[in-house]
């Protein structure tokens, strides 16, 4: 079931593809068994951005205590291992509560951070981390990605070309510390050892989760806060390199913004970058969720029978 403890304190981790159901399935499941939920979705973070990133409604934060929900600035840089100390914080206060902590999101490196630790990386100053960014910025993505590669072969085929965050991690760690990020993650364990740790993914089948996305896109860009919240992140002109200008729909509503695409290719534009994201997700959790419990089911009141099993 994953990793096991000596104790009787639970936390239950929920994972699945973008837009299969896991806010929803998180709530109910919070009020079965008196938990609280906490966000592990990395683009759920920015407190400018609610509707486009799907962020819990009211009627549900009013159901149940969430954490870690629209908390950061999109102008700002977020780490994992920024992450990762305020859910052992959280965790520690919702258990001492007696209620079960319950982790949701589709962000795999949040969920491999709690199940296998974050490595020891020595700090590298930035000084030396504007160095390589300037690399970057010289040379270009391709011809950088191809750099990384020679210097650390560990990284291919693990880390994608367009990953700019990654791939500047990866490089900064192999120039300035002499071995792979690969090898520093060899070395690492979980925070949450003494815990019950209990894996859920939402294994919804692709056709189902596709006419789910269509439909979740349509419902979005139906509600006009949704524009005029794009059209407030666009005037703060932050920095094109930061996390937040990835949230998938604020390229396209731009576009549609200034006139270089209708209304209908815009939503076609963004359930294809959903689709494309779902499908990475998908793909993450066949490499590095392979013990993970996946249950499904098309009657949703059957799913969560499941999961109470699992979870119980």
């Amino acid at each position: 079931m994953g990793l096991k403890s000596n104790n009787n304190k639970k936390i239950i981790l929920i994972s699945g593809p973008t837009a299969s159901g896991k806010s929803q399935l998180s709530v109910l499941l919070a009020k079965r068994i008196n938990g609280e939920i906490i966000n592990a979705d990395s683009m759920q973070i920015y407190k400018e951005i609610s509707i486009l990133s799907s962020r819990p409604k009211i009627t549900d934060l009013k159901k149940v205590k969430h954490h870690l929900y629209g908390f950061q600035s999109v102008s700002g840089k977020f780490s994992v291992g920024q992450w990762l100390k305020k859910v052992k914080r959280c965790a520690i206060n919702i258990t001492k509560k007696g209620k079960v902590p319950i982790l949701v999101g589709g962000t795999g490196l949040y969920f491999k951070a709690v199940t296998s630790g974050l490595s020891r990386i020595p700090t590298i100053s930035n000084k030396k981390r504007e160095a390589v960014k300037k690399i970057y910025e010289k040379i270009g993505y391709k011809k950088f990605y191809k750099k990384l590669i020679s210097s650390d072969p560990l990284c291919k085929n693990k880390i994608l070309a367009s990953d700019t965050q990654r791939v500047l991690r990866a490089f900064e760690v192999k120039r300035f510390t002499k071995k792979s990020i690969y090898e520093w993650a060899k070395n690492t364990k979980s925070d949450f050892t003494e815990y019950d740790v209990r894996k859920i993914y939402l294994n919804i089948p692709r056709e189902k989760l596709l006419i789910k996305i269509n439909d979740r896109t349509k419902k979005i860009l139906a509600d006009q806060k949704c524009l005029k919240e794009v059209k407030n992140f666009l005037n703060l002109n932050i920095i094109k390199s930061l996390p937040a200008n990835k949230i998938i729909g604020i390229a396209e509503i731009k576009s549609f913004f200034e006139g270089r695409q209708t209304y209908k290719q815009l939503i076609d534009n963004i359930n294809i970058k959903t689709r494309q994201y779902a499908k990475r997700q998908s793909t993450w959790s066949r490499g590095h969720m392979a013990d993970w419990i996946r249950v499904y089911s098309d009657k949703s009141s059957n799913l969560f029978k499941k999961i109470l099993k699992e979870v119980s």
